[in-house]
């Protein structure tokens, strides 16, 4: 009976799910029939899983390959900041944000067989704990408390506390960086332990002669307050930085009685600097790991220009420091990126590195000596980045799209090998569907999580697995979210890929059309720009925004153009072609673009094109307004950089060199130079709390458009960092306004 009843309420459950998935395919295509479709809202539009609502499999990587069952749930709402080194663990707390990320918080020290707990840096203040990490035997735990570090015993009643270093203040950093380190390089945790446990190498910065901002706070009392920072911009004084190494099991004293020494008298614990050449302010120091399972220290020194990168080693021995050897070195006439993933290959004889040396992102294997190089990955295409290094069988997996800039496919290659890659991809699928791929491995890296999903179709999720002879094929479909499928078909929502040109060169475009749209009609065209070497727009992929749908549903044809220099994979020449000139190259690609689309289709009406950007895409927006008036009729510029020489050094110097070195890029490359030109409809919108671009940059603007008497809108928003996001109802408020400017100008 209890068997019947079980057989019973699951086909029950199937039937009903098939009922339900069976209306709502009718429903949808009733309405397709009609040519009518649901109505989008904008609430909905900024939070799409309201009316798309998506399953996410809950799979236990580590566990496949074994007989164990894969649970589903509704969402993927497992939340954790454990890191496990044996018998205990980490759980991190109240955390709070620094700058971007929630990095600062409570720790606790939890023993995974017992269950019993303490706090770490009892007595510190509260939520002030960063990047706990316990050392690979498992005995110590470090953790970075007010710029300084700290190390306690993995004991739950005896944690001999010791303060590593004592300077660190408002102007010394010690275990993690200022402002720009953390922006630009994606510096946050400074500091790393030894394979034998017995050194922390960290990342000292001093600030002193670094240039402060204010940001003045007007709304949070009845006086202003300001919140002071280090932000070095363009063309001044970057922080001295440097990178020592601390001997845990060298003495210290006892701090007060609240912790006794770990050795058995009373020397003070030191800091061994490396002699690493160069100016510390004209030069940087964005990478530094120990070879795993080693006491060899890696380093990635960079010069200011960022068109060379020098990579170091030294071995910790006995309490110091071997010589430093140069490792390799990577040069560009342009810049040269960091490099995040360099394996040592087994028997330290070789190394893989990444490089643009041929004209395209590649992986090399590099000799121990730095002499010679072998590319792995051979071809007219750009590596995007690496999923996984497969130490085992020798293999590399890495993304790439060799034909189609928008799009991703997984590919590996042998270590050892002469260049040729392999598709996974189509191996998984012969025929894949376009679009993007991502992929999650297991731990023996015999199976993986594959994601798929492109513009127009929600996440596809499938397992994958690798047999005996290497070969992967597709497992099974874990999740195929029809349902969330037919919900976004049902809005009649769709974003067609184009080509456009400038001049004689091809660019990747989007469109999205009004759902019920009528080729007879001319539609006002909105262009949304971002065209900066940081990130690119112009990508199959699915997205959880529906705004630019929600505009184009009240009338408008919304277009993106992917000018030269954004970061898309289509090699060096694309990329690099605008060094110090950013801003020249996009804006006349943005201007020559629309004007191509204008031509092929004639539904759009060239006489009322807007265009509207945040952050880099602020400053295209202002550059294309001010530059091509006669193209651009109205535009909404979020968030912009309107002067150069106001965004800090690592950014704008990496893409443009120093303003003394390049004035003429700089002022060709900033907005303010050409605003006399605007003939069209500006709003301006900036957080006056944004301490990435800051709102001087609108403030400076509106000065030079009030002196040359041009009329313009603004909108600012008091105590908003760059994400315009903090406060109730801020990002619609946004977003109206945008709309509502469009709608009276457009």
């Amino acid at each position: 009976m209890c068997t019947f009843a079980y057989h019973f309420k699951h086909f029950y459950t199937i039937m009903k799910q098939f009922i339900i998935s069976a209306a709502l395919a009718l429903c949808v295509m009733s309405l397709h029939a009609q040519g009518n479709y649901r109505e989008l809202t904008l609430e909905d539009a900024m939070n799409s899983s309201r009316i798309i609502r998506m399953r996410y499999p809950n799979i236990d990587l580590e566990a496949l390959g074994q007989d164990t069952a894969m649970p589903y749930e509704d969402a993927n709402t497992k939340e954790t900041a454990d890191t496990s080194k044996g018998t205990f663990t980490l759980q991190f707390t109240n955390a709070k944000r620094v700058w971007r990320y929630a990095t600062r918080g409570d720790y606790y020290l939890v023993n995974t067989k017992n269950g019993e707990h303490r706090q770490l840096g009892e007595g510190l203040p509260e939520s002030s704990l960063m990047f706990a990490k316990i050392s690979p035997d498992g005995k110590h735990v470090a953790y970075v408390s007010k710029n300084n570090i700290y190390l306690e015993d993995c004991d739950m009643q005896t944690p001999n506390r010791r303060q590593l270093t004592t300077d660190g203040n408002d102007t010394i950093v010690n275990g993690t960086f200022d402002w720009v380190y953390e922006e630009e390089f994606d510096c946050r945790d400074g500091f790393r332990w030894s394979g034998d446990s017995r050194y922390i190498a960290f990342w000292r910065s001093n600030t002193a002669g670094t240039g402060w901002f204010d940001i003045i706070n007007n709304v949070d009392d009845i006086y202003p307050t300001i919140q002071r920072f280090p932000y070095p911009k363009a063309g001044t004084q970057n922080s001295a930085v440097k990178i020592g190494f601390i001997d845990i099991t060298s003495p210290a004293p006892s701090q007060g009685g609240e912790s006794s020494p770990l050795g058995g008298d009373k020397r003070e614990v030191s800091t061994t600097w490396l002699d690493i050449p160069g100016d510390q302010r004209e030069n940087y120091l964005p990478r530094m790991e120990f070879v795993p399972g080693t006491n060899t220290l890696m380093i990635q020194q960079m010069n200011r220009p960022q068109n060379y990168n020098k990579v170091w080693t030294c071995e910790l021995k006995d309490g110091k420091a071997s010589t430093l050897a140069v490792l390799c070195e990577d040069t560009d006439e342009a810049w040269v990126e960091t490099n995040d993933n360099i394996h040592w290959l087994p028997g330290n004889k070789f190394f893989i590195f990444t490089s643009e040396r041929d004209g395209w992102r590649h992986l090399w294997r590099v000799s121990a000596d730095g002499k010679k190089w072998t590319c792995i990955t051979s071809g007219n295409f750009d590596v995007i980045n690496e999923v996984e290094y497969d130490e085992a069988r020798g293999y590399i997996y890495f993304t790439a799209t060799p034909d189609n800039a928008t799009e991703r496919y997984l590919f590996r290659t042998r270590v050892m090998g002469k260049g040729e890659v392999e598709n996974i991809t189509k191996m998984c699928h012969p025929n894949p569907e376009a679009g993007q791929y991502s992929y999650s491995f297991s731990p023996n890296l015999d199976y993986a999580l594959e994601t798929w999903s492109s513009a127009n179709h929600v996440p596809v999720y499938s397992l994958v697995r690798m047999d005996k002879k290497g070969r992967w094929t597709l497992d099974k479909v874990l999740e195929e979210n029809k349902e969330a499928q037919q919900a976004w078909e049902a809005y009649g929502l769709k974003k067609e890929f184009v080509k456009c040109k400038s001049g004689d060169l091809e660019l990747d475009a989007w469109i999205i059309k009004p759902a019920n749209f009528d080729p007879t009609k001319k539609y006002p065209v909105i262009d949304y720009v971002y065209g900066e070497p940081a990130s690119a727009t112009v990508q199959n992929r699915w997205e959880r925004s529906l705004f630019w749908h929600y505009l184009a549903s009240l009338g408008y044809v919304v277009v993106s153009i992917e000018n030269r220099g954004a970061a898309a994979p289509r090699g060096r020449e694309w990329r690099k072609c605008i060094y110090g000139e950013v801003g020249v190259a996009a804006s006349e690609d943005q201007a020559r673009g629309i004007m191509d689309l204008c031509r092929q289709f004639p539904w759009m009406d060239a006489t009322r094109l807007g265009i509207t950007g945040w952050s880099g895409g602020g400053a295209q927006t202002l550059n294309s307004m001010f530059r091509y008036p006669d193209v651009f009729k109205t535009g909404v510029a979020i968030a912009f950089v309107s002067d150069q020489r106001l965004y800090d050094t690592i950014y704008q110097e990496r893409y443009m060199n120093t303003p003394q070195n390049n004035p003429d890029g700089y002022f060709r490359g900033s907005p303010i130079s050409y605003a006399s030109g605007l003939k069209g409809n500006l709003l301006l919108m900036h957080g006056t709390g944004d301490d990435n671009v800051h709102y001087q940059n609108t403030e400076k603007l509106v000065n030079e458009l009030v002196r040359n008497g041009k009329t313009f809108y603004q909108v600012s928003y008091p105590m908003r960092t760059h994400g315009i996001s903090e406060g109730p109802g801020t990002s619609q408020h946004l977003r109206r306004t945008l709309i509502d400017f469009f709608q009276k100008n457009l």
